[in-house]
């Protein structure tokens, strides 16, 4: 999607849906480019408060220009060669222009491209949040230029924002008696308890991505995996700073093993048809909801 100041970006369908089955992120780019700069008018302004952005009144990103007056801004990229900036706030009272919106709602309504650099926002202001102290000497840490980063002025401890990569794993099994391909769905002991997904975790020290799917998988549900396939990832805001979800597929190494669930994480797992799947699924803004939906077209005749 462009965005060619001084167009506001604003919901298109086709492109957003497209962008959401495909995994791809859009043109979202890192701060380094504009660091030394200030914020022009037509910049993106992204303002922040926990979880929640402040939206213009028709649901979109504003422009520094549209925004009151407001320092502290952080450069936080560029979204098609359109210069985007972070500050945060508290977020308490009514803001003076537009309306708070949680970044999972965004999420849902937004392009793609708009949706990635607004999860951006609050993952960065999150880190900046509570990377505040050296963890070494317990000084106050200074700014990197030009990165998401920061370093002690003291012992010179350097802290990047570090990605923590997760996994989720579409299993399928062939179906009884020449039936459909079956999923795997599981229910989760905690977060949103009504939802059928999928299996996922994160990864440990020292293992790869695909020994941390068999891992999780073994653990939650007690199944042995044949063949992983990689399938795409996605940036995850909601979890944490710097959380980066990667999906895979899978199948089964015995069609007939049925899942055992752990009783801590998980509550339930079931195999499903793919042409009889719950309607309780992940939103479609998430890669969760991506492979679901792959699997099953996949598996139509």
């Amino acid at each position: 999607m462009t965005v060619p100041p001084p167009a506001r970006p604003t919901p298109t369908a086709d492109g957003a849906a497209d962008a959401r089955r495909k995994g791809t992120p859009g043109d979202v780019r890192d701060a380094t480019g504009h660091a030394d700069a200030a914020p022009a008018p037509d910049d993106l302004g992204l303002v922040v408060a926990g979880t929640r952005l402040l939206t213009t009144p028709d649901g979109g990103l504003p422009r520094v220009g549209e925004l009151p007056a407001t320092t502290g801004w952080v450069p936080l990229g560029t979204l098609d060669g359109v210069p985007a900036w972070l500050t945060e706030t508290t977020g308490t009272g009514d803001p003076a222009v537009g309306r708070w919106r949680s970044w999972r709602a965004l999420a849902a309504e937004l392009p793609e491209p708009v949706a990635t650099l607004a999860g951006r926002a609050v993952a960065v202001a999150t880190w900046r949040r509570t990377h505040r102290w050296c963890g070494a000497c317990r000084a106050a840490l200074a700014d990197v230029p030009g990165e998401t980063a920061r370093r002690c002025p003291d012992c010179g401890l350097y802290v990047p924002l570090r990605l923590s990569p997760a996994v989720l794993t579409a299993i399928t099994r062939p179906g009884p008696a020449g039936g459909p391909t079956e999923l795997l769905l599981v229910r989760h002991a905690s977060g949103p308890t009504e939802l059928w997904a999928l299996v996922a975790g994160f990864v440990e020290a020292g293992e790869s991505l695909e020994t941390a799917v068999r891992r999780e998988v073994h653990e939650e549900v007690s199944l042995d995996l044949d063949t992983i396939d990689y399938f795409g990832s996605q940036p995850w805001a909601i979890s944490g700073p710097g959380v980066l979800l990667a999906g895979f597929t899978a199948t089964v190494a015995d069609p007939g093993a049925e899942p055992v669930v752990d009783g801590r994480e998980l509550v339930r797992a079931r195999w499903f048809p793919v042409d009889a799947l719950p309607v309780e699924l992940p939103p479609a803004y998430s890669i969760s909801r991506w492979l679901i939906d792959a699997v099953a077209a996949r598996a139509r005749p």
